[in-house]
């Protein structure tokens, strides 16, 4: 674990590092609250995944537990590439999802969120996992959780089943934080591509309710007259 941990410690770079820092809102009271960053790109990180794909499960959890974000990042890097392999075992990939449920507290960043849950998790609900952990995962008081069960759904939506992407929208729609609107607009937009009618018969009913970032997010694709229509339903809080 320390030789991976030191390829990305030989990459960091302070300046970028302070700049994501803000980026990420690290902040007291922040969604990163204290969070600490080496200042890797994506790409660069990912490099070094690729490295390390055979990692045995008790190091991934080392890692995970790493107070810097992107060794965090490399982890759920590994999990969510080995998850979506079809090569990858039957029982290494149970072993990555049962770690990923029983650590989501270190997937705490919505990048961390987006970069794993549809490969680790929506992959695993695909394959015959019960959809009950989402909706679990979706009542969470952690909003990483929350997150983690509407962004599973990506998976889901590639794979043409879209019932569930709306199911969660419609239980999420309450939720008072902006990650989570924008992470539902997003989903709902990716259903959308999929099935048109049935995304906008989903805003025929919600759309005066949704969180104005939702439903921007959600109509991104659509034709401007369409989006028109669907803001101007929107009620005023």
């Amino acid at each position: 674990m320390s030789e991976v941990v030191g390829q990305l410690v030989a990459l960091a770079d302070p300046e970028r590092a302070a700049g994501m820092a803000r980026f990420f809102q690290t902040g007291p009271g922040q969604y990163g609250d204290g969070d600490r960053f080496l200042g890797l790109t994506v790409p660069q990180v990912t490099a070094v995944a690729k490295q390390h794909l055979a990692m045995p499960v008790a190091e991934l959890e080392r890692l995970l537990e790493d107070e810097r974000h992107e060794v965090r990042l490399l982890a759920l890097k590994i999990m969510a590439s080995q998850c979506a392999a079809a090569r990858t075992s039957s029982e290494r990939r149970r072993e990555l999802l049962d770690l990923y449920l029983r650590r989501t507290d270190r997937v705490n960043g919505w990048d961390l969120v987006d970069a794993s849950a549809p490969d680790v998790l929506g992959r695993a609900v695909l394959a015959g996992l019960p959809t009950e952990v989402l909706y679990r995962l979706a009542a969470s008081d952690v909003l990483w959780e929350r997150r983690i069960a509407i962004v599973a759904t990506f998976r889901l939506i590639r794979a043409g089943s879209l019932d569930h992407t709306f199911a969660l929208a419609a239980l999420l729609e309450g939720d008072s934080h902006d990650l989570i609107h924008k992470a539902v607009g997003w989903m709902l937009r990716e259903a959308g591509k999929q099935d048109e009618p049935l995304l906008l018969a989903y805003l025929d009913e919600h759309a005066a309710t949704m969180p104005r970032t939702a439903l921007r997010y959600s109509l991104e694709r659509l034709e401007p007259s369409v989006r028109a229509h669907y803001m101007g339903l929107r009620k005023r809080p």
